[in-house]
């Protein structure tokens, strides 16, 4: 596999799209985003055929703030919780003079410049939704689009899924009695205006929640943060670097990973000195959770932890150990839904984000359906989506041939039964993977396809 820790610190020059043997597949992208562009890259280099279709008008996805495609979830000071090194693609290093953690409007331009050096800009048609996909009778499928040109229906070979898994708001159940102010869920966030001089309880400890309920410590009333349960919460640097430059092998054992997250978590400081409940579970058994700034405003008394929400009785929360806090806001950052609008139910759904594939990619029901950037790493999806790719162009052009149906089957069973002893039970870790192992073991999986490939020419 690339180095992703240390890539090189140039570009180097765009690679030209080898030449098309017909007969290759026609191939269609779903989503522009930083999984999409992935996937069109890496079809585009190889010689594949392919339409990329994006909804808004611009490349980038959730990390466009004010996207035109009206889904994504940026907010004004949203960064990155992997370091630059760990979350560019392996043959495109992100900029030598960005921050150890880039924020959104860096990540997008790099971006941009990942579509420019490798000039595939072409290739993606913009302002176009994909209402419906459908599978044939033949094999293939069937997409039917909308967009400047009007309704359009045409015949692919493949389809890869791109279109991400944060832009459907999970709500959770409403507590009993009602609540009289305003509430919005982390994905309508933008900036520390909706929350400023307003008496703010933020539901949620993940990643989103924290950074909330941080700038809300700083110009809100008041900031309660409600925890149904809480996380380690890693720091983003360690020693002067970036947390993540420690890293281990791929090959090594789960245990062994999970042991190193344990010692970073431990390091990073116990939260329940200032007021926060102590996990209920090991480190490593949840996604990371990180924040730089949350220890010094819990520490200050600006944000007041409080256990989950018991009821409301109009401008007051009632939290489940009897305590209140007056509340005009309510931020609840309680995570996405995995789904799919142009997919029948009945052909493809997640219920509660599960959606068994292997290697997160493939459907063995459904050849020629492949998803891209579908899971959760410990880490950035960047990487793992770029290798995703290269695996599916591969197999497109003929270069890489999978083992039998009863194999797969198998491995995919025991991954995600692996997945589900590893990570704690909830909607949000369906997908969970390790970083470093995925990345490894889907490298050995391409080697072994490759070999299978060329003995069976």
């Amino acid at each position: 596999m690339p180095n992703l820790v240390k890539p090189r610190r140039s570009a180097p020059a765009a690679t030209a799209p080898a030449p098309t043997v017909e007969p290759l597949p026609r191939v269609c992208v779903i989503g522009a985003g930083s999984s999409g562009i992935a996937a069109a890259k890496a079809l585009h280099v190889a010689g594949i055929p392919f339409d990329c279709f994006e909804q808004g008008s611009v490349i980038g996805g959730n990390w466009v703030y004010d996207n035109p495609n009206g889904v994504s979830a940026c907010y004004e000071t949203l960064e990155i919780n992997t370091s630059c090194p760990r979350m560019a693609f392996s043959d495109f290093p992100m900029p030598a003079d960005y921050p150890p953690y880039a924020r959104h409007d860096q990540v997008r331009a790099y971006f941009e410049s990942y579509v420019e050096h490798f000039g595939f800009r072409h290739t993606i048609t913009f302002g176009t939704t994909v209402e419906q996909v459908e599978r044939a009778a033949d094999g293939t499928w069937s997409v039917r689009t909308t967009g400047p040109a009007g309704e359009r229906v045409a015949s692919y070979d493949a389809v890869l899924v791109a279109n991400g898994h944060h832009w459907d708001p999970r709500w959770p159940d409403p507590a009993p009695g009602s609540f009289t102010g305003e509430q919005i869920h982390s994905h309508d966030y933008r900036t520390a205006d909706q929350l400023a001089g307003r008496d703010v309880v933020v539901v949620g400890m993940g990643n989103s929640g924290l950074d909330i309920a941080v700038e809300a410590s700083k110009v809100a009333r008041s900031t309660t943060l409600s925890v149904r349960r809480s996380h380690w919460v890693m720091r983003k640097m360690l020693l002067g670097k970036p947390a993540d430059r420690f890293v281990m092998p791929g090959w090594l054992p789960g245990w062994v990973i999970s042991a190193g997250l344990r010692v970073s978590a431990l390091t990073a400081g116990d939260l329940t000195r200032y007021g926060l409940p102590r996990p209920t579970h090991r480190p490593g058994q949840a996604h990371p959770v990180q924040s730089e700034q949350i220890r010094a405003r819990l520490r200050a008394g600006a944000i007041s932890p409080r256990p989950q929400i018991d009821r409301f009785e109009g401008d007051t929360v009632v939290f489940a150990d009897g305590t209140r806090s007056r509340a005009d806001l309510i931020v609840w950052a309680t995570g996405y839904r995995v789904s799919f609008p142009f997919f029948d139910p009945e052909l493809v759904a997640a219920p509660e984000n599960d959606l068994p594939l292997w290697k997160r990619t493939v459907h063995p029901d459904l050849p020629g359906l492949y998803f891209v950037g579908l899971l959760q790493p410990l880490g950035a999806v960047m990487p793992l989506a770029e290798a995703q790719s290269a695996w599916i162009a591969e197999a497109l052009a003929g270069r890489y041939l999978p083992p039998p149906d009863a194999e797969i089957r198998t491995q995919m069973t025991a991954e995600h039964d692996r997945a589900k002893r590893r990570f704690y039970n909830s909607p949000r870790h369906t997908m969970e993977v390790d970083f470093d192992h995925y990345l490894w073991s889907l490298e050995r999986e391409r080697r072994r396809g490759a070999r299978r490939a060329r003995a069976a020419r």
